[in-house]
């Protein structure tokens, strides 16, 4: 962003304060207000900051309004025709896509760093049966700083790839351990001599009795899902590593932090959500039901009356797309092409049919004029269930994608950021004495 000659006046009290306004690359503007509190004592209260920038970023572009998302200035639909995942995870670290040269050195470093050390291994045994992988997850990338404890601050700076070639490596690694774990299955191997996603598919599906045979389609759609999943801004997660790396924290706490972020349902956890949705829509109703019969039932889900009690219809609307989520264009588009192939037409028809009369109904109960659009979550769940992708494993490859993107915001912040996160606060509370306990009531 840039500063513009323009400015906004605010008038507090009798005072009249300027506040600069700074222009991204776009056209969007912004208030600068870092001033505010110093000149008058004011602080702006924003719950949830969604009218609120806390950093200059190049990184990912969004507009909601039309839909667009860019990586590194590089519309998502051409990444996702013209290159694989591991390609877009550099582009994210370093700014550019990679040479051919600079692409078998980070698939190499990748190969490298893909295997757990064997006392990390160990550490599988000991996680109680049930456990879901999103815990072991951040419990894993957390306690990597034992192992590998020279990731501070200049070491990062020196060595950027191997640092996070390892996150971005390892991260299937444990994710595939997980659920070999939680199914009683011994674990397996990384290969080097297979790629980025088909590495994980192997250690995911592989087993002593009965070889797995890697699908090239499979592989295909779990690039697209990877890398549609690389980055998004400034999220929830996202903001809990900038937050967290803020303090000076090593890079595997901040990530480990950022994975916590991810695991709730109105995060990452929402394409678990989804399914389970779906599932429970379809026992009610049937695969084809009438318009009658869905709509009621999407009421009763409206109403806190079935489902999972919410009064959500998970996989429909967005905090910031409006009109379309570029991520659910691409991807329902795969999703139709893989159900024709599995022979799930059926349900996918009817999650069309959900995301139509469910849009539908949402906006006629909130009497919303913004249009209003299924997301990313609603035909990722599908997807992942059409590859055989266990349920508990939608949000770690959630998180094993969207570590390249933090990375990201990790370097940048580390770059640009020179203070720790500290957000105002206002306190709503009376002041009050102290009362002996001998006289309280």
């Amino acid at each position: 962003m840039n500063e513009s000659p323009e400015f906004v006046t605010l008038q507090i009290e009798d005072k009249m304060v300027r506040l600069p306004v700074v222009v991204g690359s776009e056209g969007e503007k912004a208030i600068d207000i870092a001033n505010l509190r110093r000149e008058t004592g004011y602080v702006t209260l924003d719950p949830s900051f969604m009218n609120t920038a806390a950093c200059y970023s190049q990184i990912t572009y969004i507009d909601g309004e039309k839909g667009i998302l860019r990586y590194r200035g590089i519309p998502i639909e051409d990444l996702v025709k013209k290159t694989m995942f591991v390609e877009v995870a550099y582009l994210l670290v370093h700014g550019e896509l990679p040479t051919e040269d600079e692409r078998q050195k980070f698939s190499e470093l990748l190969n490298v760093n893909s295997m757990l050390h064997e006392d990390m291994r160990h550490f599988f045994d000991h996680f109680p049966a049930g456990a879901h992988p999103m815990h072991i997850l951040s419990t894993m990338i957390n306690a990597l700083a034992a192992f590998y404890p020279n990731v501070d601050l200049k070491s990062m700076a020196d060595d950027i790839d191997v640092s996070t070639a390892r996150l971005i490596s390892i991260v299937r690694t444990m994710a595939a351990f997980a659920y070999k774990k939680s199914i009683g299955d011994p674990v397996v191997y990384p290969r080097h001599d297979l790629s980025y996603c088909a590495n994980f598919l192997n250690m995911m599906f592989d087993s002593p009795v009965k070889p797995y045979q890697i699908h090239p389609e499979a592989v295909r759609i779990l690039n697209i899902l990877f890398i549609l999943h690389a980055d998004h801004e400034q999220n929830c997660s996202t903001t809990t590593v900038r937050t967290v790396g803020s303090a000076q924290v090593n890079l595997y706490a901040t990530i480990s932090a950022g994975i916590s972020a991810l695991s709730g349902p109105l995060h990452g956890g929402a394409n678990a959500k989804v399914m389970q949705m779906f599932r429970d829509i379809r026992e009610h109703v049937g695969e084809a039901p009438d318009d009658a019969a869905l709509d009621a039932y999407l009421d009763r889900i409206l109403d806190g009356e079935a489902g999972d009690r919410s009064g959500k219809i998970y996989g429909l609307g967005h905090a910031v797309y409006t009109m379309s989520d570029p991520r659910a264009v691409v991807i329902k588009k795969y999703a139709a092409s893989l159900a024709s192939a599995k022979g799930r037409l059926p349900d996918l028809e009817l999650m069309e049919r959900v995301e139509t009369r469910g849009i539908e109904k949402i906006m006629t109960r909130k009497h919303q004029s913004i249009p209003m659009c299924a997301n990313v979550d609603l035909y990722s769940g599908l997807i992942y269930s059409m590859l055989d992708i266990p349920e508990d494993l939608y949000t770690p490859l959630f998180a094993t994608a969207r570590i390249a993107g933090w990375c990201a915001h990790r370097l940048e912040e580390l770059a640009t950021g020179n203070r720790i996160m500290r957000p105002a606060y206002r306190a709503m509370l009376i002041k009050e004495p102290y009362i002996p306990v001998e006289a309280r009531k």
